[in-house]
């Protein structure tokens, strides 16, 4: 089986919780495209981790995590996350990283700041972690493949070849220094003895995985509307971010989705520019976001927060493909009074029923709203739906009409014990995620 978890927003959602709690349940967890601009934090018994490159399934010891060929892998933060997970006793001894992934150099991470920076007022509000940079040099075959490191007999000419082209651009475009090719072949040595181990055919051993009816996991990073193709570009990022793309990223192309779980929080948040149309004022903004703690967990950046979007979490739910929705987050809530959801859009008077990925156009919208009542009551110790207030449930259930995909799970706090699953075929609900590693 083939599970994909996948974002319906603009990242951020708390797919890290969510793939956490669903890798219970799976043999492989893959990640099938992005770097270390992915921010997801997990919250267990041994507390609170913020993973990057890693899989958020690594906190499981009995599933094997991965990092697909879709991938650009930042080799030294990759390597960074492992030692401060090792400091607190943890050990994911079962890491693999595909040899077909590409290699995000250091320099990525410069060329990547440095193209900011020559933007100045037109930033796409990058987090300068060379994502960019590394995806471009994959098309443009300028980069390594992970396996080539390894290839010591025809290293040297690559990295030549790869140096070449780096100060090309640092020197020409941003007048910096160049590059030495003796520090890139040290960097490439001293990385490679320590990643060796875990470097392995992705495909091979996904195909006679999925051949033994293993529960695959494909895990999603940002969400649709940062899709390369189908976001609102180009304020996006620089890889395929749908579950349709989840196979290929993977190693497994001709593979099949068996199911999609699209998450999205029980309210609007953004890190990075671009149009965002039902955001709240500074004011409430910032309060929110104090009380809440919505900051990047990448680049501690504040997040903007706004109200629902129910048109452009639909447009994201039919994109992902989602037959379930998560909604995370509820619990933050809690006591903010009365809720608006976005039910449409206007432009000039007329109602715009279809979300549109047009920065331009999307500028022009103004937001329409269902009101919803509140609630102040303490939702966090909820283990089954029919124990939150009726106010709480019908937010979740308006969400739910609006989207025209099942809710069935929500999110009430940020340990695994704070999830509840719907099943929507029965009506009643079942407890999840309440065992410890």
């Amino acid at each position: 089986m083939l599970l994909a978890v996948v974002g319906l927003n603009w990242g951020d959602e708390g797919k890290g919780r969510m793939v956490d709690n669903l890798s219970a349940d799976a043999d492989y967890v893959v990640r099938y495209h992005g770097g270390s601009n992915a921010g997801h934090t997990i919250h267990t018994d041994q507390g609170k981790f913020k993973l990057h490159s890693l899989p958020s399934s690594v906190m499981r010891p009995e599933v094997t995590s991965i990092l697909g060929p879709g991938m650009t892998v930042d080799i030294e933060g990759l390597l960074a996350e492992l030692d401060a997970l090792a400091e607190h006793g943890v050990d994911p001894e079962r890491l693999l990283v595909s040899h077909q992934a590409s290699v995000c150099f250091p320099f990525h991470r410069d060329l990547d700041a440095a193209e900011e920076e020559r933007l100045s007022h037109g930033q796409y509000g990058s987090t300068r972690k060379g994502i960019s940079p590394a995806y471009g040099d994959r098309v443009m075959k300028k980069t390594l493949l992970v396996g080539e490191l390894f290839d010591k007999e025809s290293l040297p000419a690559r990295l030549a070849s790869v140096v070449d082209w780096a100060n090309e651009r640092i020197e020409k475009i941003y007048g910096g220094t160049p590059l030495l090719l003796a520090d890139v072949e040290q960097w490439a040595a001293e990385v490679r003895e320590r990643l060796e181990p875990h470097v392995v055919d992705v495909t091979r051993l996904l195909t006679e995985a999925l051949a033994q009816d293993a529960t695959v996991l494909a895990e999603g990073q940002l969400g649709a509307l940062r899709d390369l193709y189908f976001g609102i570009y180009p304020f996006t990022t620089s890889s395929n971010c749908l579950a349709g793309h989840a196979p290929v990223g993977m190693g497994i192309p001709w593979a099949k989705v068996d199911r999609t779980v699209g998450v999205t929080k029980a309210f609007s948040s953004c890190v990075g520019a671009g149009p965002f149309v039902t955001e709240f004022d500074e004011e409430r903004a910032d309060r929110l976001r104090r009380q809440w703690g919505e900051y990047g967990s990448t680049t501690n950046r504040p997040r903007r927060l706004g109200a629902f979007d129910a048109v452009a979490t639909r447009y994201g739910a039919r994109m992902q493909g989602a037959d379930a929705i998560a909604i995370t987050n509820l619990d933050q809530l809690t006591g903010t009074g009365e809720l608006q959801v976005c039910s449409g859009y206007e432009r000039d008077g007329r109602p715009v029923a279809e979300f549109t990925t047009s920065p331009a156009e999307l500028a022009r919208m103004k937001p329409v709203y269902e009101t919803f009542a509140g609630w102040d009551e303490d939702i966090s110790g909820a283990r089954r739906y029919d124990e939150l207030p009726r106010a709480t449930r019908a937010y979740v259930e308006g969400i739910q009409r609006l989207l025209g995909v099942p809710v069935r799970y929500v999110s009430v706090g940020s340990h695994r014990d704070a999830l509840i699953e719907i099943e929507t075929e029965t009506g009643t609900e079942t407890e999840t995620g309440t065992e410890g590693n």
